[in-house]
């Protein structure tokens, strides 16, 4: 399937797809304050109507929704709903991450060194076509145009070696100074020079389940002080196996004569997040344990829960190119 930049377009809440998010949908085209409805416990923790609910609760946090009252921000009753999604969702992501946390052992597994050919990334180096990437463009458009703002939330909830080593990372994840050089303007970027729209969210609607709760993941470790050691652990897996899979994407982009914008945002992942590597797991982990030993398990579990999530979105993509059938929802 040819991804379409019309496709992109200029929107204020998603398409429903089901009674969750039918139902917050139609809630926050009212007045804040307005009744919000009871709903039922959600039967999949990981499906479309629970992850499209909960993504519309925390895009209030972002950015302004047009036609949508920004005091429901912090309206009560809303909070209290998107408590019982939230649960149902980290209850699952607990149960399937395991009981056999060891953050030792999770971040040694992070450093090993992948199969080229391995994942999203090896897919795309050794065979992708153009359409692929353009996909995969669109499915990661929704996490990075929020990149790095979730682990903000972090930076007043850890102390002394561990926030100095965080601010430093995330000031290079917002340009260094540079408005030009914020890695959500790069990705931006990207996305013109593929031909496909660089508005935030406009792609929402198609993008796979897997990525959608991935990225609300990241949002549920960042507003919780309770899960900033989840947050924390989510952060350094990124940073970790970025640079790798990066390489993997600055040699598929090469080979398929793509924009230079495309290959420029891959190439300063390949550059920055080998530096971010070391401060995440020696400055920040490492700093944290410090003042917070009581947080391994909680870090590994955001490590673990990072990997899970990570792979179903691989293997949702994965099944779909490989029966040469899009991957878009």
């Amino acid at each position: 399937m040819q991804v379409d930049r019309k496709l992109g377009h200029s929107r204020t809440l998603p398409a429903p797809c089901g009674e969750l998010s039918a139902a917050i949908v139609a809630t926050l085209g009212k007045p804040a304050g307005s009744p919000v409805p009871v709903l039922p416990t959600p039967d999949d923790p990981y499906g479309r109507d629970l992850h499209v609910a909960l993504h519309t609760c925390y895009a209030l946090h972002y950015e302004n929704l047009e036609g949508v009252d920004p005091a429901w921000e912090w309206d009560p009753a809303l909070l209290g709903l998107r408590a019982d999604l939230e649960r149902t969702f980290l209850d699952a992501l607990r149960a399937d991450a395991g009981q056999d946390l060891d953050l030792d052992a999770e971040l040694d597994e992070l450093l090993l060194t992948p199969d080229r050919d391995s994942g999203v990334s090896g897919y795309l180096r050794s065979e992708g076509k153009l359409w692929q990437m353009r996909e995969y463009f669109v499915h990661r458009s929704i996490l990075h145009h929020q990149e790095a703002d979730p682990y903000a939330w972090l930076i007043p909830r850890i102390r002394g070696e561990a926030k100095a080593a965080l601010v430093a990372v995330e000031f290079d994840e917002f340009g260094g100074g540079h408005g030009d050089r914020i890695h959500q303007r790069l990705y931006a970027d990207l996305l013109r020079g593929a031909d496909l729209d660089a508005e935030f969210l406009s792609y929402f609607d198609v993008v796979a389940t897997p990525m959608l709760a991935l990225v609300n993941m990241m949002t549920l470790f960042g507003l919780h002080r309770d899960l900033r050691g989840a947050g924390v652990g989510h952060f350094a897996s990124v940073e970790i196996t970025s640079s790798p899979a990066s390489r993997n994407m600055v040699e598929a982009l090469e080979r398929l004569d793509a924009d230079p914008a495309c290959v420029h945002f891959y190439r300063e992942h390949v550059e920055a997040d080998a530096v971010h590597e070391q401060l995440m797991r020696h400055g920040v982990i490492g700093g944290l344990l410090e003042t917070e030993p009581a947080l391994r398990d909680s870090i590994a579990f955001g490590i673990r829960a990072t990997g899970l999530l990570e792979d179903r979105f691989a293997d949702h993509v994965l099944d779909c190119w490989r029966a040469d059938r899009t991957s878009l929802h």
